[in-house]
């Protein structure tokens, strides 16, 4: 969803996608090897020959560089899915967890085997430079439109709602139905869904750091630094003042092109918050002293059996219970239905058009697209996308997707599967860094959301704002995606704005039948649904 991903993805056809690398079509022909010209390089041994390293004009120092560039840069996901208003935060809404029971560990071991198992997929089967992990985007609409908006949905029946939406894309993509539905939704509606999510992102970011506040009058306002006022407290703007420092020591080094600037503005932002609490400290500010007595380091295998108790197969143990929303005055087993049908729609669009985007951006860097514009193997990674959401939701995290900070390792010089195979090994070394994961505070992750906003923001440019009636859908769906606190009634809004758009500007032919289906599933959802 980024800014490499160009119209064309309008008419993906991705079963004509042609499955070789761009480096296998060497500059020469047989003919002209037969003929005395440069010989096609040999490879060293059968790791470089089942990746095509050499034959991609590769070397392994380069793919091991490339692996740990895209880690470098990815990295933050560890972090950020498994609190900073994610899976283990409190709920700003009522001071209670968002998941009782599940501890920031468990998460954290969830997370990482979802990134090991989803890029491992890529190394081995799509054997393209490409990394995966649980998307942001997706992990949002799980806490904050599942978990958060009163529905009654408990963590396990979510992973439920992520395995089955991973089991629709491997269908769709084996059959080819995919391109049917990414056809289906009109294309300021396509455009419109990464601006929603990226400005919500950043809205909740906002708000685990403090920067924006709950207001009576105004429902939200910007957090107050006036030292004057009766009620400013020194620990009250600590972590705002952190978390605006964050975003902007991303963005400098972004401009500079630093690799890993995220993780970088993490551990920055990390520092600068203890550093800023020791001086608290040693001022006496009320507050600063209980930042320094709360940290303890546990033993990293109580990381791993937390998930072992607290998320591993819960779908199967607690996923089919659906109790909590049934005693929901109104719900019942039809609602339950409709819920389904449109939250998995949900998931997949965002699935899809997250996973196209960053494919068409990552691949347009590294050349590696065919004779037509398209990323080479696409139905592979696209299959491993698939398979890795599967394998993710079974350890207990959101949808796994590809990252577009996959391209750092691209242009960094990967070609080949083994720098898919080099990320995925330092994310299993990761595994066992939870206790000094655990240290970093929120308002050091509060950065990476905010930054993860504006990334997504450059969709925007794609809608069509001369276009009065696509302007209207466009906006429809990303407002709603904020104000409404909701990204599949945002998704919704949208596709019902474009039905009635439509209709009364005489063009009610134009709405095809995969159209009509998804926007009355959306419609039901508004009517029958909470």
């Amino acid at each position: 969803m980024e800014e490499e991903m160009q119209e064309q993805t309008q008419a993906v056809t991705e079963e004509s996608v042609v499955a070789q690398t761009s480096a296998d079509a060497v500059p020469e022909s047989d003919a002209e090897a037969a003929g005395g010209g440069t010989p096609e390089p040999q490879p060293r041994n059968r790791v470089d020959k089942f990746f095509g390293i050499t034959k991609s004009g590769s070397n392994f120092k380069t793919e091991v560089v490339a692996g740990v560039t895209t880690f470098m840069a990815m990295v933050y996901i560890l972090l950020v899915n498994a609190g900073s208003g994610m899976f283990t935060a409190l709920s700003p809404i009522t001071g209670e967890p968002i998941i009782p029971g599940v501890s920031f560990g468990a998460m954290y071991i969830a997370t990482a085997i979802g990134a090991v198992a989803g890029t491992l997929f890529m190394a081995l089967i799509a054997r393209m430079p490409l990394a995966q992990a649980s998307g942001m985007g997706i992990n949002a609409f799980i806490v904050w439109t599942l978990l958060l908006n009163n529905t009654g949905l408990t963590y396990a029946n979510c992973m439920l709602f992520t395995l089955i939406e991973g089991a629709i894309f491997v269908v769709l993509t084996v059959t080819g139905l995919r391109k049917k539905i990414f056809e289906a939704i009109p294309a300021a509606v396509r455009h419109a869904i990464p601006v929603g999510i990226g400005m919500f992102i950043a809205f909740i970011g906002m708000q685990n750091a403090g920067v924006i506040v709950g207001n009576g009058s105004t429902l939200v306002a910007f957090k107050s630094f006036n030292v004057l006022d009766k009620g400013f407290t020194f620990i009250g703007v600590l972590a705002p003042i952190v978390a605006i420092v964050g975003v902007f020591a991303i963005a400098i080094m972004s401009k500079k092109k630093v690799k890993g600037a995220i993780l970088w503005g993490i551990l920055g932002s990390a520092v600068l918050y203890y550093v800023m609490a020791a001086i608290g400290f040693a001022a006496k500010a009320p507050g600063c002293k209980e930042i320094f007595t709360g940290i303890s380091m546990s033993n990293p295998f109580t990381a791993f059996k937390d998930w072992g108790k607290q998320s591993a197969g819960k779908l199967f143990t607690e996923g089919f219970k659906f109790t909590a929303y049934l005693n929901i005055p109104g719900n019942n087993a039809g609602t339950l239905v409709v819920l389904l049908l449109t939250t998995a729609l949900s998931m997949c669009m965002i699935d899809m058009f997250d996973t196209l985007g960053t494919l068409y951006g990552a691949c347009a860097k590294g050349n590696l697209l065919d004779k037509e514009g398209k990323p080479i193997r696409m139905e592979r990674m696209l299959l491993s996308d698939a398979i890795g959401t599967c394998v993710g939701a079974l350890a207990g995290t959101s949808t796994v997707t590809t990252f577009v900070e996959s391209s750092a390792g691209v242009s960094a010089g990967g070609k080949t599967g083994f720098t898919a195979l080099v990320t995925a090994g330092c994310f299993l070394i990761a595994m066992f860094l939870s206790p000094i994961a655990q240290l970093i505070p929120s308002a050091a992750t509060a950065p990476a959301l905010i930054w993860v906003g504006v990334l997504m923001m450059t969709s925007i440019t794609k809608i069509d704002w001369t276009d009065v009636a696509a302007a209207m859908v466009g906006f429809v769906t990303f407002i709603v995606m904020l104000l409404g606190y909701s990204i599949s009634k945002g998704i919704g809004a949208g596709m019902i704005a474009y039905v009635i758009v439509t209709i009364c500007t005489g063009k009610i032919k134009e709405i095809s039948l995969p159209t009509w289906v998804i926007t009355v599933l959306f419609l039901a959802m508004f009517v029958l649904t909470n």
